[in-house]
């Protein structure tokens, strides 16, 4: 008897989910979900190709870039399986094991992407603000520890997630909302008391990504500072122009994940389709734009890219 209790709240799976409604056009839906996974495998690798084999490029902005894209490559890769599986063969079913291993490489990739953005903050900073030290301070070995501490940050945080999620039981009805697994849905599936992981959720938002945050508006208001101080408008421009593109990416990557938190955190009743299209924004969006964003910002990107295509 037990044992038949004991299997009723331990399902072996989770359940995925695409978009309610239209399972019979998935395959059409795929389309846009394929060349958007596409666009990016192909967009960061061509970034990544680019600034290894130009020696001009490796420079602590460019060294800090091609981190940022592994980690979308990273992310991509971890959620193409589910979310295609889902579209192309109605594969809706994930087993809590890999449902918890996948969880930890989205968030520990992203938790690493704050790092290394504000590690780019800080890049943007010394060169605008001190640039007389630039050299002397961002040396090789100190970008590549800076890396290291990023990538050891974003693991060693993490991983307690997916070893509390394991403490749980999980009710039969364990659907997700989303193609992919998030913390922040997966422990809401527990028939257990669940409040040690929302307390180190909110300990990781606050510790992590909102202290991110807030440090890399505190480098842009020290740049603005110092670029404001000087007399020449042109300087003004051209000083500014070389952030633009880290603003943009800043903006991607932080928007989505805060309206989600917000959404799981303090709005009980929503629309399931606004929640769906706002965890695929927060996946397939900054891996997609990031290497766009530059390559269209960046001088030295975009003409090596344009001699790429005239040769």
């Amino acid at each position: 008897m037990s044992a038949g209790n004991d299997t009723k709240f331990h399902p072996a799976v989770f359940i995925l989910t695409g978009i309610p409604g239209l399972e019979d056009v998935h395959v059409w839906i795929s389309i846009p979900f394929f060349l958007t996974y596409v666009i990016s495998i192909l967009g960061n690798s061509g970034i990544l190709f680019i600034i290894k084999t130009d020696p001009s490029l490796h420079e602590p902005m460019y060294i800090f870039l091609s981190m940022l894209a592994v980690t979308d490559l990273g992310i991509s890769l971890s959620t193409i399986p589910t979310t295609l599986g889902i579209y192309w063969f109605h594969s809706r079913e994930i087993s809590h094991d890999a449902c918890f291993a996948q969880l930890f490489f989205i968030h520990s990739l992203t938790l690493t992407q704050s790092s290394l953005l504000l590690c780019m903050a800080f890049d943007r900073f010394v060169a605008i603000c001190n640039p007389l030290k630039y050299a002397s301070i961002l040396t090789p070995p100190r970008i590549a520890k800076m890396g290291l501490v990023s990538i050891l940050r974003g693991v060693t945080l993490i991983l307690p997630l997916p070893i509390l999620l394991k403490q749980h039981r999980y009710c039969k009805d364990s659907i997700l909302s989303h193609s992919f697994c998030l913390h922040q849905e997966v422990m809401t599936m527990a028939c257990s008391d669940f409040r040690v992981n929302i307390i180190y959720g909110f300990f990781l938002t606050f510790s992590s990504r909102l202290l991110d945050l807030l440090l890399i508006l505190l480098s842009y208001v020290m740049i603005f500072k110092s670029v404001f101080s000087i007399a020449c408008n042109v300087k003004h421009l051209k000083a500014l122009n070389t952030c633009v593109s880290h603003v943009c990416v800043v903006l991607l990557f932080y928007t989505p994940h805060i309206a989600l938190a917000v959404l799981y955190g303090f709005v009980k009743n929503f629309s399931p389709i606004f929640q769906i299209v706002l965890g695929n924004i927060y996946m397939l969006v900054p891996p997609l734009m990031n290497p766009i964003v530059y390559s269209v910002k960046i001088q030295a990107i975009r003409v090596r890219i344009i001699r790429v295509f005239v040769k």
